[in-house]
C-alpha cells in the first residue's frame, strides 16, 4: 500500500515541477492533494497516531519558524515585499505539504538537502536557461521524486524510520 501511495505522490509532484518550470505558477489545489498523500504515507508508516501528530506539529512549527525568519529578513534587511516578489505562495504551500510527509529527523534532512539541491540546480539552469528566479517548489518536487524513487530500491534506512 505504501508503495502505491508513493507512486501516486509522484503525479502531483511531477505536475508541480512542470508547472513551476514552465509557467512559474502552480495550480493551488495540487499542494493540498500532495499534502494529503504525503500525510497518509507518513500516517501509515508511523507506529502510533500520537507520534504522527507530534511529527507533523513539530515539522509545521519548524516551517513556520523558517518562513518567519525569511519574512523578517526580506522586510527588514532587503526592504522587499515577501510574497510574490521574494518568495512565492506556491513555495510556502509546498513547504507545509512537505512537512506533513515525513518524521521530523527525515524531514529536516530532506528539507535541507532539497534546498541545497534547488540552489545547485538553479545555479546551473541560470546559465543555460536564463532563469532569474528560483523555481523552488518545482525543484523541491524533483528532489522529492528522486528521494521516493531511491527509497523504492533502497530499503534501509527508510525515510520513515525515525
Amino acid at each position: 500500500m505504501i508503495l502505491s501511495l508513493k507512486i501516486t505522490a509522484i503525479l502531483p509532484l511531477l505536475l508541480i515541477a512542470i508547472q513551476d518550470f514552465k509557467e512559474r505558477k502552480v495550480l493551488w489545489f495540487l499542494f493540498p492533494v500532495l499534502g494529503v498523500i504525503l500525510g497518509v504515507i507518513h500516517f501509515f508508516s508511523s507506529a502510533l497516531d500520537e507520534i504522527f501528530l507530534y511529527h507533523v506539529l513539530l515539522n509545521c512549527i519548524l516551517v513556520t519558524a523558517i518562513l518567519s525568519i525569511l519574512y523578517l529578513a526580506t522586510i527588514l534587511i532587503f526592504k522587499k515585499q515577501f510574497l510574490n516578489q521574494s518568495f512565492g505562495l506556491g513555495d510556502v504551500l509546498f513547504f507545509y505539504a512537505f512537512a506533513l510527509g515525513f518524521p521530523t529527523i527525515s524531514f529536516i534532512v530532506l528539507f535541507a538537502n532539497a534546498i541545497l539541491f534547488s540552489l545547485l540546480v538553479f545555479l546551473i539552469l541560470r546559465k543555460t536557461n536564463g532563469f532569474t528566479t528560483v523555481p523552488l517548489a518545482g525543484l523541491m518536487a524533483v528532489f522529492t521524486i528522486i528521494a521516493f524513487l531511491v527509497s523504492l530500491f533502497v530499503k534501509n534506512p527508510s525515510l520513515y524510520q525515525y
